[in-house]
């Protein structure tokens, strides 16, 4: 009577650590416009088996064991494709733009490059930075240019 639910929770296990480790398995399948979310389906094939093995454990028919799974199976999947999709827009990997921002050298930075601490709002990590005339640490410095995650600065 549990061997179903236990059976398919640990297929969405399996999946699920699948997807967090190599990726999303579905992210290169052209289904729906991105809509099937593999880490979103393990999570509702989870929730799917141990909804339905607690309740078949409990004592309950076993014709609302699989309703209850069934709704929160689906119940979790919804959310999990919703957060998957609101994360994966989120952090879309394009640095926010630093021009004309201030902020100093962590070390000398040169033509050939060098780290920078910026003053900008979302700042909270060195950038890879680089100028025309060497520039030592601990020197302000204004952003003039912004190439990919790289800025470009010169002494303020």
């Amino acid at each position: 009577m549990l061997l179903p639910f236990l059976i398919v929770g640990g297929l969405g296990l399996v999946i699920l650590v699948v997807s967090l480790v190599l990726g999303d398995v579905f992210d290169h399948l052209e289904i729906g416009d991105g809509a099937i979310s593999g880490t979103a389906l393990a999570v509702g094939l989870v929730v799917f088996g141990a909804a339905g093995a607690i309740t078949a454990s409990l004592g309950w028919e076993l014709v609302w064991a699989y309703v209850l799974a069934g709704v929160l199976a689906a119940l979790a999947y919804a959310f999990s494709a919703l957060a998957v999709r609101s994360l994966t827009r989120s952090s879309d990997g394009v640095p926010q733009s630093a021009l004309g921002l201030t902020g100093v050298t962590k070390s000398s930075v040169s033509a050939a490059g060098g780290e920078v601490s910026l003053d900008g709002p979302g700042e909270l990590e060195r950038r890879l930075a680089y100028s025309d005339l060497p520039i030592p640490e601990g020197v302000r410095v204004r952003v003039v240019e912004h190439a990919g995650t790289r800025v470009k600065v010169e002494a303020a």
